[in-house]
């Protein structure tokens, strides 16, 4: 069959594609966008063709197109947002994967995909070191994750209640609270609004430094409230890279039958290395958990894990039937029953490959390596006069601002405009806790201390001059 169709496989698109791409990743780009959108709109927005142009024009362009637009979050000196770099070898499987064309329905629909994701689903559980028995719906981020990790906890804390969620919805149902750090991640927000909850149902608990909640102020709220409850607690605070205590929220739940999600975006994945294990302790005594995948373990783009310890009550929340879709108990696992969507890319494939690739070594490895960088970067930052680190560096995270409070917001923004004006590394400013900081995450796949070092020395010769003209 392969032989027949050879003639019909437009093969210099795909080795086109599959050229561009490793000379791009071979070859030094920008590290920031230098298009205006109005530029881009001149080469993307273009009036639509009558006919089609031959596949290798079309892949000419779109890279014409996009390249001065693209931003280098796979340079290991991108220090902007906790990106992942994604791994080649993930690349390589995610292009097979489109090139299969699966659809990650059921099992019946592409058994391959199904067996790959279940494989998966047994590595992640043994990394991140939760119960084996959890499932893990394959999702396209931690956003999604976290919808669907709160969506199982809605269905089952109204249960425990006495509301039939399934069969009555919202409607008539007990008020769900929900607690949750006032600086939470926006997307827990965002999910809890797409479930159906609003300001009546969701305390927002004052932060400390760090962003994150006080285990006593939680329990003090907890306790006022009858009726089912949510605590949502985070390992990783966006900004700082803080951990909640989770052993304490953890017990704070069982005491009052709530529910117990933690938001492990990228630090649950400290959960994969000894050297900060520690941080993570009692997030396995969760009832749920949101991770993504292209964050520190690299995976492409359109990746991310909802996991949660009861399968059923996970399946209860996403399973989707139909007579069409003729299930089989003896069939393997069905992807869907687990995420929100129906037709589905197959997520695993590339997932399974990276972690092939790496091994539990290097997980940790790719871990340690990136919170010694930060801890470098942050040490060198301490001893620049004028500047000081606001967060307690314990992760990949690190939060600067400056002695001079007055002229902050200027001096911050000048600093990291100078530094994106070098063209050698890509940094971010941040609005957190009323001040303007420099945010910096170490992230990248190939990030390590010889790239902290460039910055810190590069933090070191512009700040002096950060009240001279650039």
């Amino acid at each position: 069959m392969a032989q027949a169709l050879a003639h019909l496989i437009p093969a210099d698109v795909l080795i086109r594609a599959a050229t561009y791409a490793r000379d791009y990743r071979n070859e030094i780009h920008p590290i920031s966008a230098s298009a205006s959108a109005t530029a881009l709109r001149e080469r993307f927005c273009l009036p639509l063709a009558d006919d089609g142009y031959p596949g290798a024009r079309v892949i000419d362009e779109l890279i014409a197109a996009a390249e001065p637009g693209l931003v280098g979050n796979t340079d290991p000196n991108f220090y902007a947002w906790v990106m992942g770099g994604s791994n080649l070898v993930g690349v390589a499987a995610d292009w097979i994967t489109a090139a299969w064309g699966q659809n990650a329905a059921i099992y019946q629909s592409s058994p391959a995909a199904a067996i790959a994701e279940e494989a998966v689903e047994a590595w992640l559980l043994e990394l991140l070191d939760l119960p084996r028995d959890s499932s893990v719906g394959f999702v396209s981020g931690a956003t999604t994750a976290a919808f669907v990790g709160l969506a199982a906890a809605r269905g089952e804390v109204l249960r425990r209640c006495g509301h039939d969620f399934a069969a009555l919805g919202l409607q008539g149902a007990p008020v769900v609270h929900i607690f949750l750090s006032d600086d939470a991640h926006v997307t827990n927000f965002m999910a809890l609004r797409q479930l159906g909850f609003g300001d009546t149902n969701i305390h927002r608990l004052p932060s400390n430094d760090d962003g994150l909640m006080r285990p006593e102020d939680l329990a003090d709220a907890v306790a006022r409230y009858e009726g089912p409850k949510i605590i949502v607690a985070q390992a990783g605070h966006i900004n700082s890279g803080g951990f909640e205590p989770l052993e304490r929220i953890a017990a704070i739940a069982r005491m009052h039958d709530a529910w117990m999600h933690v938001d492990g975006a990228f630090g649950l994945w400290a959960r994969a290395t000894e050297s900060k294990k520690g941080l993570t302790v009692g997030a396995e005594l969760a009832d749920s958990w949101s991770v993504d995948g292209h964050k520190w373990l690299q995976v492409p783009y359109g990746s991310g894990f909802a996991i949660v310890r009861n399968q059923n009550t996970h399946r209860g929340a996403m399973q989707k039937t139909a007579g069409y879709l003729n299930v089989d108990d003896e069939d393997g696992r069905n992807p869907s029953d687990y995420t929100p969507g129906l037709s589905r890319r197959a997520m695993g494939f590339a997932v399974w490959a990276v972690i092939r690739s790496l091994g539990r070594k290097g997980v940790a490895a790719l871990v340690d390596r990136h919170c010694d960088a930060a801890a470098y970067l942050a040490e060198r930052i301490i001893r620049v006069e004028g500047l000081s680190i606001l967060n307690k560096v314990e992760l990949n995270q690190i939060v600067i601002g400056c002695h001079d409070r007055k002229n902050e917001h200027r001096k911050i923004l000048g600093i990291a405009e100078r530094l994106n004006a070098q063209q050698s590394q890509f940094v971010k400013t941040a609005e957190w806790k009323g001040r303007t900081v420099l945010r910096l995450s170490v992230t990248s796949q190939d990030s390590d201390i010889s790239h902290a070092k460039h910055l810190a020395d590069m933090i070191e010769e512009l700040w002096p001059l950060i009240d001279a003209p650039i």
